[in-house]
């Protein structure tokens, strides 16, 4: 059996052009800090789909994903599609950092039991300013704890008691990853995201969008990655270690955002797509679980699981982009696997545009399908890791 029949996911496409995100501005450096994250995502997909030429109407179902509570969240995708202005049934996913690629599988599940046609996928977080929640704690010595829902699970993995970015430094150690070559990787992941602005890849990508208030009138407009600037390599080697090969400057930031696309069966990709000649699959997915306090070897161990089962390496890739919270990743991923790190993440990753959580993967995915485009086609290899050291690894194929 060739590989190309070994596709897990046979009736599942993605209709090219289908897609689109916001800009992910830095913490609280935007309006999104200041709106119900929900409706704005569901009133940008609308928007995003009007300016792709895609019917509302068309859309079927929709897969919400995010990881931070907001307003009317116990509605999820119900309410999210009411603010599309399209009333369709739906469900909400949630895997920390995996989510923007497990709302792309769901909706993939959806196709391919043959529930729906076309599902829409939507991916959103504000991680600038999380809510605080006081929960019930009847075995704690106190009656209640008031816990931030995103800054203290950075902070402490209940299963280990340590912060991720201590299972960073953990990893790091046991790989033997050196400062330099971090320094090395966050200096040159900067490169590719400014060089792909420049050249008006990300334009392809990104959409500026509105922020209204409840009377529809602006608080501001989200045209930018606000807060990434350029950086020096001796600026970051001059930058204090908060643990092994793990400083400021080579660890993410939080930001807020959505992303957007569709899945569909292959009918109705060709019917929606802007380009009907260009064929997106979903070929297969993986997910592991590394030991405590490893998360940065975890999207390896998925990659080869995934890879192994298909009969493929690495080198059988044409893109490879991850969602990388520290340059340590994408150290031990080239360890891992033998795989140069400098040919990965060609049109930037999140590692310098920031991490809103939700929509993450899904951003990634959508450049990684336009470099595929760009470069007349191929396998795309999606990864990253997640929160209690999950890796998790889908392939794609474009043709």
């Amino acid at each position: 059996m060739s590989t190309s029949d070994r596709t897990l996911f046979p009736a599942t496409r993605i209709p090219y052009g289908t897609w689109g995100s916001s800009y992910f501005p830095a913490w609280q450096t935007s309006a999104l800090a200041e709106v119900n994250i929900g409706q704005f995502a569901g009133e940008s997909a609308a928007r995003i789909l009007g300016l792709r030429g895609v019917p509302i109407n068309e859309m079927e179902y929709l897969i919400i994903g995010s990881t931070i509570p907001w307003h009317w969240k116990f509605w999820t995708a119900p309410l999210v599609a009411s603010c599309m202005g399209h009333r369709i049934p739906g469900y909400h996913v949630e895997q920390a950092c995996a989510t923007g690629l497990q709302a792309v599988l769901a909706g993939s599940a959806e196709v391919e039991s043959g529930a729906n046609d076309v599902v829409g996928v939507l991916t959103f977080d504000r991680t600038s300013d999380s809510p605080v929640g006081v929960f019930p704690e009847r075995r704690a010595h106190e009656r209640t704890q008031a816990i931030a829902d995103v800054w203290d699970n950075f902070g402490f993995d209940p299963a280990t008691g340590n912060a991720m970015i201590t299972a960073a430094g953990i990893t790091a150690r046991k790989y033997k990853a050196d400062r330099s070559e971090t320094d090395d990787v966050a200096f040159l992941r900067y490169q590719q995201y400014f060089e792909a602005k420049e050249s008006g890849f990300l334009d392809r990508v990104l959409v500026p969008l509105d922020v209204l208030n409840v009377q529809g009138k602006p608080l501001g407009r989200i045209d930018s990655d606000k807060g990434v600037r350029q950086i020096t390599r001796a600026t970051l080697r001059g930058q204090r270690e908060l643990d092994t090969c793990v400083t400021s400057g080579t660890q993410t930031h939080a930001s807020d955002g959505m992303a957007t696309l569709l899945v569909t069966s292959e009918g109705k990709a060709k019917e929606l797509s802007s380009r009907p000649e260009i064929d997106i699959r979903l070929v297969g997915k993986a997910e592991v679980r590394a030991h405590p306090s490893l998360m940065p070897e975890a999207p390896g161990l998925a990659v080869k699981k995934l890879l192994d089962r298909l009969g493929m390496t690495v080198n059988d890739v044409a893109v490879l982009k991850n969602h990388n919270p520290f340059a340590v990743n994408d150290v031990i991923f080239a360890k891992q696997t033998g795989y140069d790190w400098r040919k990965m993440n060609n049109t930037g990753c999140s590692l310098v545009w920031g991490h809103p959580q939700g929509p993450t993967l899904t951003r990634i995915l959508i450049e990684g399908l336009e470099e595929a485009v760009d470069l007349g086609g191929g396998y795309v290899l999606i990864f990253g890791c997640a929160a209690g050291d999950v890796g998790i690894a889908a392939l794609f194929k474009v043709s």
